[in-house]
């Protein structure tokens, strides 16, 4: 039974490494194909190149039409800061009152909010976009960042569902020392909520970084763009993209996603955890 068992295990995990090993491929090929010179890209099927250079990410680096790629870095680390601030504070704050606070029709306009998950955004894109472009915020990052700070059901829900998991016990004695709803939220719930908000911070910025489309439909000046709209310069329709560069800047794209990630992977996975188990 024992031998059985081992080989099961021996198996479970050969067959995980090796389908975590074809989830990395294409990474590890990225990675590989920024450091090949142009001409071994698409001929050198080696995940090791033979010959290595580092051209491409100095080519990549200088950007286009005289604006470096770091500007569109610090475009994109200014919309994902802002973005993670609005999305973390009006959340929370919406989240407390569903949780602790009873207001009039309270049931109501918590399944309403949780309803406009179901709704895709591209349905509001055209009344949002004309509604952006009478306030002449096109072209600007306002788009982009104003309206994280009116709340997103989704992070709404699940922090919601972590606040439903902390003892009113708590609030009642916060209460009898003189507390009122304010000082309750900001030194009782929100410290206790630390796992849930940091998981809210990181999908928010992954969401916010990895965005292609909004960005492209709101910003049209060059000097205002993010990283995704940055790397698309360097594909040019007529077939004369610069794929070296593309590949080496992809690269560093990834970089602040995985610092983010791994920085907050303990507080991520218990945020989830516990939003899903306690309700």
């Amino acid at each position: 039974m024992t031998i059985r068992n081992n080989t099961k295990s021996l198996l479970l995990h050969a067959f995980i490494l090796g389908f975590g090993l074809l989830m990395l491929y294409p990474v590890l090929w990225l990675i590989s194909s920024s450091l090949k010179p142009t001409t071994m890209i698409f001929t050198d099927k080696s995940l090791w190149p033979s010959v290595i250079t580092f051209e491409h990410y100095s080519d990549g680096w200088s950007g286009l039409r005289n604006i470096q790629f770091g500007r569109f870095f610090l475009n994109s680390i200014f919309i994902c800061v802002v973005a993670i601030i609005g999305v973390v504070v009006s959340s929370a704050m919406a989240a407390f009152a569903f949780a602790r606070i009873d207001f009039p029709l309270k049931k109501l306009w918590f399944a309403v909010m949780l309803g406009t998950i179901m709704l895709p955004g591209h349905v509001t894109l055209i009344p949002q976009y004309i509604i952006f472009h009478q306030v002449n915020w096109v072209d600007t990052f306002l788009p982009l960042t104003v309206p994280k700070f009116f709340a997103e059901a989704f992070y709404v829900f699940l922090i919601v569902q972590f606040i439903r998991g902390i003892p009113r016990e708590l609030d009642e004695s916060a209460k009898i020392d003189g507390c009122g709803w304010f000082t309750l939220f900001m030194r009782i719930i929100l410290p206790l909520c630390a796992p849930a908000l940091i998981t809210t911070a990181i999908f928010t910025f992954m969401g916010t970084w990895d965005d292609f489309f909004g960005q492209l439909i709101y910003l049209s000046d060059i000097k205002k763009f993010t990283v995704p709209l940055g790397l698309r310069l360097f594909l040019d329709s007529s077939g004369n993209s610069n794929w070296g560069a593309v590949f080496a800047m992809s690269v560093l794209s990834i970089v602040p996603s995985l610092i983010v990630f791994f920085a907050g992977q303990r507080y991520f996975t218990q945020g989830i955890a516990t939003s899903g188990l306690k309700g």
